[in-house]
Formats: structure tokens, C-alpha cells, sequence
């Protein structure tokens, strides 16, 4: 298979930054995190989070239910049909998700800067981002340009420096 070692080591490049990304200090796991951003962009439907995070119910469940018992974030029903739930930030979840924004940033931004080439890199990751979006959506048969992060994107165009 012609790259296959390229292919190798750029594997090992993800997982040593996801393994990276775990080990950062931001007082939340990378589930809690991924929760809470999409979350914090306004009250988001459970059901509609899983099918976002690509997460079965139950996971999304008991993840929130530590969101919610560590006060950062809380479940209202929705008006008119009590059987929907919504999980919305609390003051705190927001703080906390800042904190967090800032640590992630703080640890990616040295290691774009050690590459000689941040916007090249950054560009580089909007596109696996948006590649996965699309796989994801069409695993799941998702008709709208969501891409996970609560952004809406043009059909396969993205902004320069737009990463998600």
C-alpha cells in the first residue's frame, strides 16, 4: 500500500495528540468538554446531542448527569412536550468551559508555533474535521450542514482559518 507508513505515523500523530489533549489540566474529561461546548451554544436536545457526539444515549446520559451533579449544567424540559429534554450550561458550566477553552488553546497553540506553519497546520485540521463531519453525517443519513460544533458550513466550503 503505497503511503502506508505515512499513513502510520499520521495515525500515531493523532492518537498521541488526542493522549495529549487527555493529560491537559482543565478540570474536565474530553467527553465533559465535548458536551459542553456543543451544550453551551444554547439549550441543545439530548437525543440531538448523541446523534452530534456520535455517542449512544446511555453514554450521553450518564456523562450529563456528572455535568449536572458538578453544577455546570442543567436540564429543563421543553415546553409543550415534557418528554424532551434539554441540557443547558449553568453560570458555572460556562466558567468552567472557559477555563478549559483556555487550557486546550494554551497546549495546541505551542505545539502549532513548534511547527513553523500554524495556519497551514490549523487549515490542515479544519479539513480532517469537516472530513469526518461528512462521514459522520452520511453514516447517520443527517440531512443539515451541522458539523458537530453547533456552526452551520456550506456545502463542502469552509472559510479560511474556520476550524471547528
Amino acid at each position: 500500500m503505497p503511503g502506508g507508513a505515512d499513513m502510520s505515523e499520521a495515525v500515531m500523530a493523532i492518537l498521541r495528540l488526542f493522549r495529549g489533549l487527555e493529560c491537559v489540566g482543565t478540570g474536565l474529561t474530553p467527553s465533559q468538554y465535548r458536551i459542553m461546548k456543543l451544550a453551551g451554544a444554547g439549550g441543545e436536545r439530548s437525543t440531538r446531542l448523541a446523534q452530534r457526539l456520535a455517542v449512544a444515549k446511555p453514554t450521553l446520559t450518564a456523562t450529563a448527569d456528572g455535568l449536572v451533579a458538578a453544577g455546570y449544567a442543567s436540564r429543563e424540559a421543553e415546553p409543550g412536550d415534557r418528554r424532551v429534554v434539554r441540557l443547558s450550561l449553568t453560570p458555572a458550566g460556562r466558567a468552567a468551559l472557559d477555563r478549559a477553552d483556555a487550557a486546550y488553546a494554551a497546549w495546541l497553540g505551542q505545539l502549532l508555533d513548534a511547527t513553523g506553519d500554524r495556519a497551514a497546520v490549523l487549515d490542515a485540521l479544519g479539513l480532517l474535521g469537516s472530513a469526518m463531519t461528512e462521514a459522520r453525517r452520511a453514516r447517520q443519513g443527517i440531512g443539515s450542514r451541522d458539523d458537530g460544533d453547533g456552526k452551520e458550513r456550506a456545502h463542502g466550503h469552509r472559510t479560511p482559518h474556520q476550524h471547528g
